[in-house]
């Protein structure tokens, strides 16, 4: 892994939860976050998911932000990999042990097992699936 202790792939709702409410994030996810050993990553999946809640008014973006703007704030508040979406991990996603469908959850998943990172995730779907390593938000 490299000289980072832990290579962390945040999910939609843990990165989300990261900027508008940490109280959200457990102690031990929150220690993982902030702990200069560890890598985060994100997504693009993340990105794309995020701006499909706001225009749904699911999240709100603070001030009435362009949530585009909002993105590249948190971005560069909070300075992340990108967890490429590759041909691996495209064709990894319909191959997930997952309770569900979710394309999105089928892709984040897919990525921490493709690029070897710890897919962290309040979503029970997500830490019941198999085949990839998660960090819960407990």
């Amino acid at each position: 892994m490299g000289s980072y202790e832990v290579r962390l792939l945040l999910d939609t709702h843990i990165w989300i939860w990261s900027h508008h409410e940490p109280d959200r994030l457990s102690t031990r996810v929150t220690e993982a976050l902030v702990d200069a050993r560890n890598e985060l990553w994100l997504s693009p999946i993340s990105l794309w998911e995020f701006l499909v809640l706001v225009q749904k008014g699911k999240v709100g973006v603070q001030g009435g932000l362009d949530p585009r703007i909002w993105i590249d704030e948190a971005m560069r508040k909070v300075p992340m990999q990108e967890a490429p979406i590759t041909r691996q991990v495209a064709v990894q996603s319909r191959f997930m042990e997952l309770e569900h469908e979710d394309p999105a959850d089928r892709f984040l998943a897919a990525t921490a097992e493709v690029h070897d990172l710890v897919l962290v995730t309040a979503d029970k779907h997500l830490l019941r699936g198999k085949g990839y390593r998660s960090l819960a938000n407990r």
